[in-house]
């Protein structure tokens, strides 16, 4: 039985511990068989539990698209049923296709099986045989033999179609899922709160090797050597979610620097597999030395798989990858990349597996500490200036999805905690996109607490949750005590003030408990008398996702004599603050100025006010704050900020400003940036960007050759062949990433005449034509794509569009320097099937490049190319590019069939990693939006997006989340407007000059606007906002009547009237009061006359309206609630005072409440009509 709470409980979030009444202290999980060919497994589970309660008689578990043959408890048949209501999340409704309706039923059906409120899928009767045990709390044994066969996820089987064996063919299958889909593939409490002990059993075939969580204890043949067990004990309390397994033909790999560290990877992939796992065992030192605790495990497997879920899955001592994370030492741009994926999965190995979260609520925690160690790693590994580029581009990534989408509310004190069109209260129902902003979210907030508390403080508190979790992991045999293994806000905070004794509760209300960004927006003046700047902040409170900010804020102000930080008081939304300045000016004087980093610097003052001593003024320089901040200062603070600034954030906020001032004084500050070897690379390139921009600025007045060419051939052409480009060299990686990024940006320079130079293309062309990489210890795959898309930069709008449907411009036809660029996008394109390389980038390139010419009239807009690379068989990221472009198919061409083209790959490929990739494509770049007309609107697409959201996405809650995003995207929360008005009919009377409109209440919508009559469905937690009617009472010409004996108004819209109001009209006009007297005696049927049709001078089309449509076909299994509506003629043909006996009764049954409100009301939309005399 599970607990009741009061409604004060309620509103705090139940204890998924106390939800349940019983605790799991031990599973096993056995697969007896694995088979490739019917991609099925067979297996049972046994589950040791320990009643909570005396009263326990049933067990609930989790457990989907898995066939249950037998269930016992300590041995005895128990008798189990089994539910899922997300396998059809609106049952019986036909109707209703908005999004806070599907948000409410979704929630509604995930939590009636969610096991943290003590629900399940599978509900086992404790047997009567047993209830002894369950009365002395003695332990029960349940044991379930279950086959799963065809899994739409969880389990993912990998069959390459070729001949062989199936070790020979590399097949193989893993378990992948999001948060708490385990149950996907084996029958368990799927809660991250639920730990216990684990002994893991799998038979496979004896070419294969199983990979699982704990330690490998035994591996046992059969007798016929055919077939192996490999035996695995995980003595750590662990969560089912966390849980997993991979088998296939692996090659295997024991580090050599540390031998509890194994890795496996697919056949022939072993020379990648070392080069890529190089760097583990020291990310694992690191970390071990950064938190002064050894890694929790006894032994660490990293498995790299094909098809995988994601990049990474984290599950307790193991590491499922994708394969194409693996690269050769020749690779450069991978190896970060790389590296930076395998310190994530490190780090969730300490805090998400070893120490998981709580509850879903408490998911920040887990997340944000695992995501600052990251930051740790790339601070030490990558260089101070990486970490600090990181984390701004995480912030404004975050910035834009809040002010832009949603807010990001990571710990909702409120259980109905919802976005816009989804609620975050589960992982299941929360929106992909947003959890991964919510991660992102967590670590900066991470970060704000270490410079809340110290960086020294905040190691000892991770130093404490790890000390606290071994210690409750060592009691083996007292499950209730494993509790300080779960992280939750609560526990966090309080350790917090423990070891630091500061309170950060301000914090979190600020960050964790609300959303939200900052936004700052000022400017300043200098006041000569008084030597102060006067300074003005504003925040923009009132936007979507900015709130207020109230404390302390840091400005930094560069002067003559140094940089100068002032702590600011933000208290209103407007202040005014007088900073004095330390310098005086020095007019004519020459002095090094000293930088914040202690190094002095000449600078050329001449360009600044002479009696100002301000060089710039920074707000906020260490990111103290999640904020967005609009500075103004004039053109050459930034410049001087841009050159002698030594914070690339500063430097990058410099670049975006100068684009703003397209001068000869920006273009030469952008210069020698580009040309600075000690600037940071990442600012170089975006300098290369901007001053491509300032250049087509500065078009009409540029000097001198075109921009940044000059400065490239100094830096990579030979010096006797100023166009004749060196061999590759790529030992010098910032040189490499300029020499990458350079021809991209001069091929976005443009003339006066709006095109490119033609030196820039035939720069660009001879570039191409004598690369050399006949000498490089470096693959130049990279360049060679980064020169493609230089090309494809080059190419500008013709000057006669084609006609997609009818012209087929010939090659003849083509302006020479299409021509060339197409010839040489073709001649790589082709070469890469011959030759192709990592990845194939070139390939990738290639397509965006004839999708550019295609949008820019060139070359006829086909699809056929992008379809035959977006099949099954291409490499995963060729296939994601031409789907891209065929995403911009459908929004630029509004072709349909390539709509459905796409539809049919998210309902049907067979990898969920292209499925979600494809959805989130779609969602960047949608067919159209609710403010667009667009012929792609259609109710048939409706109905197949609803279909497929309502049914077809039940085992993979990341696809169904993805598709709620696109629906939203393309139709918002409301119904569509291509879908006809609900039960809506209009009456027009010709001969009087007048209509009526005859709006029936529909049982259906009242519940969903929560009116009282209406029947209200039990998922229904949250009432839905109400409708607008199409006619209001307010209008001027409207008169509302009720119709005596039923549930219907009559409204009259009156075509005339002179201006006069309503009310005047009524009371003066007597053809107003004989009108209403005809009409009512219209409305009232005459006993003992026949009912005979409509007259022909009445044009009825409320009937078409008020059948129901072909979809309609589901009725609930609950009777009706309206015994008259089984006879809607016999209703009819009531004389009016046994209507309003009806009536009566009518009111009373409509205050029952019915599971699934599916009966239909439709009898009464027909108007009452009396023959004409």
């Amino acid at each position: 039985m599970t607990k009741t709470t009061s409604k004060k409980d309620k509103d705090k979030g139940q204890d998924p511990l106390l939800a349940r009444p019983y605790k799991v202290s031990h599973q096993t999980l056995c697969i007896t068989g694995v088979n490739f060919k019917h991609r099925a497994i067979i297996g049972y589970v046994e589950l040791t539990i320990i009643p909570q309660k005396s009263t326990l008689s049933r067990v609930k578990l989790n457990s989907k698209q898995c066939r249950i043959y037998r269930v016992t408890v300590n041995g005895a048949e128990a008798a189990f049923d089994y539910s899922d209501p997300t396998l059809e999340v609106c049952q019986g409704d036909t109707r209703q296709r908005n999004l806070d309706y599907f948000s409410t039923c979704h929630v509604s059906a995930v939590g009636s099986v969610d096991s943290d409120m003590g629900n399940g899928e599978l509900n086992i009767h404790v047997p009567h045989e047993v209830y002894s045990n369950v009365s002395d709390g003695r332990p029960l044994q349940v044991s379930i033999e279950f086959s799963l066969e065809k899994p739409k996820g969880g389990l993912q089987f990998v069959v390459p179609d070729m001949e062989g064996t199936m070790a020979e063919r590399g097949a193989h299958v893993f378990s992948y899922g999001l948060e708490n889909s385990s149950r996907l593939w084996f029958p368990c409490v799927d809660s991250y709160s639920e730990l216990c002990t684990w002994k893991l059993e799998f038979t496979v075939d004896a070419a294969m090797t199983a990979v699982s969580c704990g330690d490998l204890v035994d591996t046992v043949f059969t007798a016929d050597s055919k077939k192996k067990t490999f035996h695995y004990v995980l003595s750590i309390p662990t969560s089912a979610p966390n849980i997993a397994v991979a088998i296939g033909p692996f090659e295997i790999l024991v580090d050599p620097h540390m031998h509890e560290v194994t890795y496996f990877c697919l056949p022939h992939l072993m020379s990648l597999l070392k080069n890529t796992a190089d760097s583990i065992h020291r990310i694992l030192e690191f970390y071990e030395e950064l938190l002064s605790w050894r890694y929790p495990y006894s032994c660490y497997k990293a498995v790299f798989v094909d098809q995988s879920y994601e990049n990474i899955g984290s599950y307790a001592s193991l590491t499922v990858f994708n394969t194409n994370l693996l690269h050769t030492p020749r690779i450069i741009d991978q190896t970060p990349y790389t590296r930076r994926v395998i310190a994530y999965a490190v780090a969730q190995q300490f805090f998400g597996c070893y120490v998981c979260m709580h509850s879903w609520s408490d998911v920040w925690v887990g997340k944000g500490i695992a995501g600052y160690l990251l930051g740790q790693y790339i601070k030490k590994f990558f260089g101070k200036n990486e970490y600090r580029y990181w984390i701004h581009s995480e912030q404004q990534k975050l910035v834009h999805y809040e002010t832009e989408k949603e807010l990001v509310v990571l710990h909702s004190k409120d259980t109905s905690a919802r976005g816009r069109y989804f609620h975050t209260r589960h992982p299941h129902t929360t929106s992909w996109i947003h959890s991964k902003m919510a991660a992102r979210k967590s670590h900066l907030i991470t970060r704000l607490v270490e410079q809340k508390i110290g960086f020294e403080s905040l190691l000892q508190v991770f130093n404490k949750l790890l000390s606290l979790a071994t210690s409750a992991a060592s009691q083996k045999y007292t499950p209730t005590n494993w509790s300080n293994m779960l992280l939750s806000s609560a526990s966090f905070v309080k350790l917090i003030s423990t070891v630091s004794g500061k309170d950060i509760h301000l914090l979190l209300d600020q960050w964790v408990y609300q959303g939200g960004v900052v936004h700052f927006s000022g400017s300043f003046v200098f006041n000569r008398k008084r030597n102060l700047v006067e300074l003005e902040l504003n925040q923009k409170v009132g936007e979507h996702g900015i709130q207020k900010y109230v404390g302390p804020l840091t400005v930094t102000i560069q002067e003559l004599d140094g940089s100068f930080n002032h702590n600011v008081q933000i208290e209103d939304n407007t202040t005014r603050h007088e900073l004095v300045c330390h310098s005086k000016s020095r007019r004519n004087k020459k002095k090094k100025i000293p930088l914040v980093n202690g190094e002095e610097v000449d600078m050329d003052l001449s360009a600044m006010d002479a009696d100002s001593p301000v060089l710039w003024i920074r707000i906020d320089p260490q990111l103290t704050l999640v904020r967005k901040v609009e500075w103004q200062q004039p053109d050459f603070m930034w410049q001087y900020q841009l050159r002698y600034e030594r914070d690339i954030i500063a430097q990058h906020d410099s670049i975006i400003a100068l684009e703003q001032f397209p001068t000869p004084a920006s273009r030469l500050a952008l210069t020698d940036i580009l040309e600075n070897e000690s600037c940071f690379y990442r600012v170089r390139m975006e300098a290369a960007f901007c001053l491509s921009k300032v250049a087509n600025a500065m078009v009409s007045s540029w000097m001198g050759p075109p921009a940044m060419m000059s400065m490239f051939k100094r830096m990579f052409c030979t010096q006797m062949y100023t166009n004749l480009i060196k061999c590759n060299n790529f030992s010098n990686l910032q040189g490499y990433f300029l020499q990458k990024t350079m021809p991209v940006a001069m091929g976005a320079v443009r003339d006066a005449h709006g095109r490119c130079p033609k030196d820039v293309l035939q720069f660009i062309l001879q570039l191409i034509k004598y690369n050399d990489n006949g000498k490089n210890k470096f693959s130049d795959n990279y360049y060679r794509a980064s020169l493609i898309d230089a090309l494809a930069a080059t190419v500008t709008p013709s000057v006669t569009m084609l006609d997609t449907s009818t012209d087929s411009r010939t090659e003849q036809a083509l302006l020479p320097e299409t021509k060339a660029v197409l010839e040489d996008v073709v001649r790589h394109l082709n070469l890469e099937k011959l030759l192709p390389c990592y990845q194939f980038t070139i390939t990738v390139s290639c397509l965006k490049a004839i999708r550019t010419l295609q949008k820019n009239g060139h070359l006829p807009s086909n699809a056929a190319l992008f379809k035959s690379y977006a099949d099954p068989g291409q490499f995963v990221n060729v296939r994601l590019v031409a789907m891209e472009i065929l995403a911009d198919f459908v929004h630029v061409d509004e072709d349909e069939e390539v709509l459905g083209w796409l539809l049919d790959y998210v309902e049907n490929d067979p990898i969920p990693y292209v499925r979600h990739k494809l959805l989130q494509l779609l969602i960047k770049n949608p067919p159209f939006t609710p403010k667009e007309e667009s012929k792609l609107n259609k109710e048939s697409l409706v109905e197949r997006l609803w279909t497929t959201l309502n049914t077809g996405l039940s085992y993979d809650a990341r696809l169904r989340c993805d598709l709620v995003d696109l629906y939203y995207t393309m139709f918002g929360r409301s119904r569509p407007s291509c879908l006809p008005p609900p039960e809506f009919g209009l009456l027009v009377n010709l001969k009087e000059k007048k209509a009526a409109a005859v709006l029936q209440e529909d049982d259906k919508a009242s519940s969903s606007t929560g009116e009282t009559h209406g029947v209200k469905r039990k998922a229904e937690a949250d009432p839905l906002p109400p409708t607008t009617p199409l006619l209001t009472p307010s209008d001027p010409t409207l008169e509302v009547q009720p119709q005596e004996g039923s549930n219907k108004m009559r409204i009259k819209i009156k075509l005339g009237g002179g201006g006069k109001p309503p009310e005047e009209q009524a009371a003066g006009s007597p053809e107003v009061q004989k009108q209403q007297q005809q009409q009512e005696q219209l409305a009232t049927p005459q006993a003992g006359l026949p009912q005979e049709p409509a007259a022909s001078k009445v044009s009825d089309v409320s009937a078409a309206a008020s059948k129901p449509r072909p979809d309609h076909k589901k009725s609930s299994s609950h009777p009706s609630p309206h015994p008259h509506q089984s006879n809607s003629k016999h209703h009819h043909e009531q004389s009016s005072s046994h209507k309003q006996k009806k009536k009566k009764k009518h009111k009373h049954k409509h205050k029952h409440k019915s599971k699934h409100g599916s009966h239909d009301d439709r009898g009464h939309g027909k108007p009452v009509r009396s023959p004409r005399p």
